[in-house]
């Protein structure tokens, strides 16, 4: 209650729909006067607004007849609606329609608009959902005109399509044609080329000469094979005879003598060979186990190394007439290879050329049929078109002409509702924009709302006797129960507030711009709490305008002032009337220094004495953005009282002059609303008949 405001306790930027109905009540005739604009601009423009004449007609979409060669004509059911309404409402068919007119013998005059061109004539079509049937209806302010003008509508646009299917259908068989005359002169052309191609290839030779070719071909690619093998196995032979050659002398009895038959197998020699290696392997084999017993040089070893020697010299001529043998059988089958596959290159390039020249013919076969078939697909449509253009494909028909065209109200019905809702369209907008922009405060709710304070008292707005008179304060018995009930609620508040530390004496009333009541709340607060028992003196501390002793009826002289200047006796200052326990003190002569006098130590002598001498002192100050004169006297006070006037004051200033007390020290003990609408739904103080009338005979 004590602190500065929070900007949260704000509400949101939402805009209360009891303030725009307060505004809708305040402003009301704002609605009224522009509805009554509205209203009457829209009568006069009805009133000089030539009449509406409406006739209609209807067109259907007859019975199809399916050909067995199909049409070439059809239209879009999504779009059929939309492309008959633009074409009834363009301008070639508006132009044909008033030429047909002026031609027919009907009598029907063409009128003309204030600028001299053919009166215009609105177009509507409609159609249902799931039906063939659409429904034309004309508009203007010619009665014979409106239903003539769609008589000949009807019958130009038939004609009119009639015409687009003949000219589409020229155009298209032209087109058919130009493209049949260019298909067959390729078609000759290909048949010339394919001619040409079979005149020197005999296409079934071709085929043999294939097929003859590849079976030979297969057959040498085989004997190739056979002949790679042969020659592998030749160079695996030649590769066992070199490692044995190497490893003679160490070779067991059983690795020679297989290498032996190997050789033999391969080459076909004698049997001797065979022994001849067998005999070196026993000789070895019996000098080894001599070698053991016998030195190198024995004879027994000499003879066996000789005869060794000599077995050794038959081996290596048995292995040099092998590899002879070898090398002979390889040279011959590299040679049946070469031949082999020189007659292989040979055939394929004669089965390449065989099996391209039957792709060849193949290729012109095929141009031949694909422009064969783009042809006849030419010539079917040369046919369709032609019966197409000869046969009447018209399915739209007339189902009802045009009605004798009737007087519409409907135009001014419209005109008149958009009258009326514009008017009060723009009445609400005229009242929503006031609301927006006027941030002035209407009810209790909205001062909580948007200031965030503790709102002690409120108190109702009271009728005057005369407009512009001073409201009488409160009397003794005052037969103004809401209005002396509301300062006794702000007495009990005052009286009962929860504060900490002492009960808060020295009170200032204030506001934030003139005007606002706060001295009347002063006065009224000051005399109730001196009819409620207590010592009270009233302090005008407004020494530039003070007007409190006009209200008490009392002298302005001397005063405050005089005593802060010279501070002298205080009961020549203190004035009475007739209420008992108020005392007043009037402001003084106007000074123009009076922030001087609050600050010097006078001033806090004066406050002093009085809290000693009275229970309640009230200090009525100048509005905090007249003078400087309440934030200076805020810090010294023990509380202050913060009046607001509803529909007077606006939340911006009084929030700017909140915080600028906040920022001097000020204790705000809350805010009094002040000239509340008692008559409001959101008023509920003391408004009950049966105690008010009570608290007249008390």
């Amino acid at each position: 209650m004590y602190g500065p405001m929070d900007d949260s306790a704000a509400p949101a930027s939402s805009f209360p729909i009891r303030r725009l109905l307060g505004f809708l009540l305040k402003y009301w005739w704002i609605t009224i006067l522009t509805l009554a604009l509205g209203l009457g601009a829209g009568v006069a423009y009805v009133l000089y607004s030539p009449p509406t004449f409406v006739s209609k007609a209807s067109m259907w979409e007859t019975v199809k007849l399916r050909l067995p060669e199909g049409t070439l004509f059809t239209e879009d059911v999504q779009t059929f609606l939309g492309t008959q309404t633009e074409l009834l409402q363009s301008a070639p068919l508006r132009d044909l329609t008033l030429a047909l007119l002026r031609a027919s013998t009907n009598r029907v005059t063409v009128p003309l608009d204030k600028d001299g061109r053919p009166l215009g004539v609105a177009i509507r079509v409609t159609g249902g959902v799931k039906s063939s049937v659409f429904v034309i209806q004309a508009t203007s302010s010619q009665a014979d005109y409106t239903g003539a003008y769609l008589d000949a509508l009807m019958n130009v646009y038939l004609d009119y399509k009639k015409n687009i299917r003949k000219v589409v259908s020229g155009d298209t068989l032209a087109s058919i044609s130009e493209q049949v005359q260019r298909t067959d002169r390729d078609l000759k052309t290909e048949q010339d080329i394919l001619l040409a191609f079979q005149r020197t290839n005999n296409l079934a030779i071709l085929m043999q000469e294939a097929t003859v070719a590849g079976g030979y071909l297969a057959t040498l690619k085989t004997k190739l094979s056979d002949l790679q093998l042969e020659d592998r196995l030749l160079k695996a032979t030649a590769l066992d005879q070199d490692a044995a050659a190497s490893g003679s002398t160490n070779a067991s009895p059983a690795y020679a003598g297989g290498s032996v038959m190997g050789s033999a197998s391969s080459t076909g020699a004698p049997s001797e060979r065979q022994t001849a290696f067998q005999e070196v392997e026993l000789l070895k084999i019996q000098r080894a186990k001599l070698s053991r017993n016998l030195r190198p040089k024995h004879p027994k070893i000499a003879k066996l190394d000789a005869d060794i020697a000599r077995g050794e010299k038959l081996m290596e001529i048995f292995r040099r007439q092998n590899r002879d043998q070898l090398e002979a059988s390889h040279q011959a089958t590299q040679m049946r290879i070469e031949n082999v596959q020189a007659s292989i290159k040979e055939w394929e390039g004669k089965v390449v050329e065989s099996n391209t020249r039957i792709s060849e013919a193949e290729r012109l076969k095929l141009n031949v049929q694909r422009v064969q078939t783009v042809y006849d697909r030419l010539m079917l449509l040369v046919q369709n078109v032609g019966i197409s253009r000869n046969i009447d494909q018209e399915t739209l028909a007339i189902l009802e002409p045009a009605t004798p065209a009737r007087r519409s109200y409907m135009k001014e019905i419209l005109i008149l509702a958009a009258a009326v809702m514009g008017g009060l369209g723009l009445g609400l907008g005229i009242i929503l924009l006031i609301a927006l922009r006027d941030d002035r405060f209407t009810s209790l709710i909205e001062v909580a709302e948007k200031l965030g304070q503790n709102v002690v008292a409120q108190v109702p707005e009271i009728q005057r006797l005369k407009r512009g008179a001073p409201l009488p304060l409160l009397a003794l018995d005052d037969k103004r129960h809401l209005y002396a009930e509301s300062y006794r609620s702000l007495r009990s508040a005052i009286l009962f507030m929860a504060v900490a530390g002492q009960r808060p004496k020295v009170l200032l009333i204030t506001s934030a711009v003139p005007n606002e009541g706060k001295s009347t709340v002063a006065a009224n607060l000051a005399r109730t709490l001196a009819l409620g028992g207590s010592r009270v003196v009233l302090v005008d501390g407004d020494l530039r305008k003070g007007v409190l002793h006009q209200l008490l009826g009392l002298q302005r002289e001397p005063g405050l002032a005089e005593l802060l200047r010279q501070p002298g006796d205080l009961e020549k200052v203190i004035q009475k009337d007739s209420l008992l326990n108020f005392s007043f003190i009037s402001s003084g002569t106007v000074s123009s220094n009076s922030g001087d006098l609050f600050l010097g130590p006078a001033f806090d002598e004066l406050l002093a004495r009085l809290r000693q001498q009275f229970d309640y002192v009230l200090i009525d100050s100048s509005p905090v953005f007249a003078a400087d004169d309440a934030t200076t006297l805020a810090p010294k006070v023990d509380g202050t009282l913060f009046v607001v006037r509803s529909r007077y004051s606006s939340a911006r200033p009084v929030r700017e002059a909140l915080d600028l007390l906040y920022q001097r020290q000020a204790k705000v003990l809350g805010v009094v609303f002040n000239q509340a609408d008692a008559s409001a739904r959101s008023y509920y103080a003391y408004k009950y008949a049966d105690y008010e009338g009570i608290a007249k005979t008390a």
